[in-house]
């Protein structure tokens, strides 16, 4: 171990976070003292820009909060509004609408999986580097990362902040040689997607189990990604409407970040808890491909994030093909809303976890006043509680050099989403 000393280590752009923050640890005598993961962006008050708004306008006002993600905060949004307003979309809407959120998913994970987090796994600093040695792999990152962007498109009319979806169903509904086109796309993906998860199967995942809760929305008879209740492997499972008599948001001096805790505790929610809780859930065929490569979930090994994800793009895209070989163009793709005054609570799942949002709204359907919880909030307290257990694990009397890139993967596993601006993190370690 190091004699008592101070050391600053500063990665300038580190394009594999997204998002500005910084790491800091103190060791005392081989043992974490104190860890902080500091996340100093400004405030983004759109829970504040929203009041005042109607419930259509919202929809669009809150797909602005994210880039990557903004059909979750749609859906969220939407799913509130009808739940108070009593409006039934239909079966049309709500599959119309599952397929693009697998869009999104499909984006997401694909960037994550091979830009972000597979060079960790093959010692590269990034993916262009990766690129040199494993180009087909990258290509594949990048075409499913394409389809997914044109999946959202295909309902949302742009894949970043689409404006396609309304309060009772869409704008317009695509035409029928549109989605004959993306059917074939779809079907020339699904065995890439089978590859990809044998692919993850074969990496040298580090071994690092730890004990933590996981905490995801599920339905008895599909993978949830729309809808369903909030449960967790240690017995939770309630209405979306009491998240608040479970789950604490709070702030912490040393992150613009809320923190937040289920029964005073950290959880995890994101891809991984996903999986824990309804692996049950998944089609047949995607459980045949799991099988078939000696994937065994539940797990509690964070490293295995990466695995879950490459299951949620042969999940998305499988079942995005079977719902558009069954599509038929409505007569009208939308229903009538009748706005009411009341608290409209709405919760799906984004790539990253759950989002739940809360919206008091008046009789003509303004916004009085709107809380957001986004999956990474939710997710910083488990990350610190993690860095903790996987740093101590590792051995602090590794080099900083070697602790800080261990500390980025395991940061990365969440695929934290602090923002889509700057691309930063400075690691401070304290021996003494």
């Amino acid at each position: 171990m190091a004699s008592k000393r101070e050391i600053h280590i500063n990665v300038p752009v580190l394009t594999r976070v997204e998002g500005e923050g910084a790491l800091e640890f103190d060791v005392v005598q081989g043992v974490i003292q104190k860890l902080n993961l500091r996340i100093f962006e400004p405030p983004r008050l759109f829970e504040k820009f929203v009041e005042g708004y109607e419930y259509d306008q919202v929809i669009d006002m809150v797909a602005r909060i994210c880039g990557i993600c903004p059909v979750a905060y749609q859906m969220s949004a939407v799913q509130a509004f009808e739940r108070l307003f009593g409006t039934d979309p239909g079966p049309w809407v709500r599959d119309m609408r599952r397929v693009m959120y697998c869009g999104e998913w499909l984006q997401s994970h694909a960037l994550h999986v091979h830009l972000l987090a597979a060079p960790d796994f093959f010692g590269f600093e990034n993916a262009i580097a990766m690129a040199e040695k494993h180009p087909e792999a990258v290509r594949r990152g990048l075409r499913l990362q394409g389809l997914g962007n044109d999946l959202i498109t295909l309902f949302g009319g742009r894949s970043v902040h689409p404006v396609g979806v309304r309060v009772g169903g869409f704008y317009k509904a695509p035409a029928q040689a549109a989605v004959a086109d993306m059917v074939k796309q779809l079907e020339e993906a699904l065995p890439q997607a089978e590859a990809l998860v044998r692919w993850c199967a074969e990496l040298d995942f580090p071994h690092d189990e730890q004990a933590f809760t996981s905490v995801a929305l599920s339905e008895p008879d599909e993978y949830a990604i729309g809808s369903g209740r909030l449960v967790s492997g240690q017995g939770l499972d309630i209405d979306i409407s009491h998240f608040e008599s479970h789950f604490e948001e709070f702030q912490v001096s040393h992150s613009t970040a809320l923190h937040t805790q289920l029964e005073g505790r950290p959880y995890l929610t994101g891809p991984l808890a996903r999986l824990n809780l309804n692996f049950r859930q998944l089609p047949k065929p995607v459980r045949a491909v799991m099988e078939d490569c000696g994937i065994h979930f539940p797990s509690h090994n964070m490293f295995h994030s990466i695995l879950a994800r490459a299951i949620e793009i042969h999940l998305v895209i499988y079942e995005a093909l079977q719902l558009l070989k069954a599509y038929q163009r409505p007569a009208t793709p939308a229903v009538q809303v009748r706005p009411r005054a009341g608290t409209a609570f709405g919760c799906t799942e984004a790539p990253r976890g759950f989002l739940w949002h809360r919206y008091d709204v008046d009789g003509r359907g303004d916004i009085r006043r709107a809380r957001i919880v986004p999956p990474t909030s939710q997710n910083q307290a488990r990350i610190e509680q993690d860095l903790c257990a996987s740093l101590e694990s590792f051995g602090l009397d590794h080099d900083d050099d070697e602790l800080r890139q261990r500390a980025e993967q395991v940061i990365r596993n969440y695929d934290p989403c602090i923002s889509c601006a700057t691309h930063f993190l400075k690691l401070k370690v304290s021996r003494r």
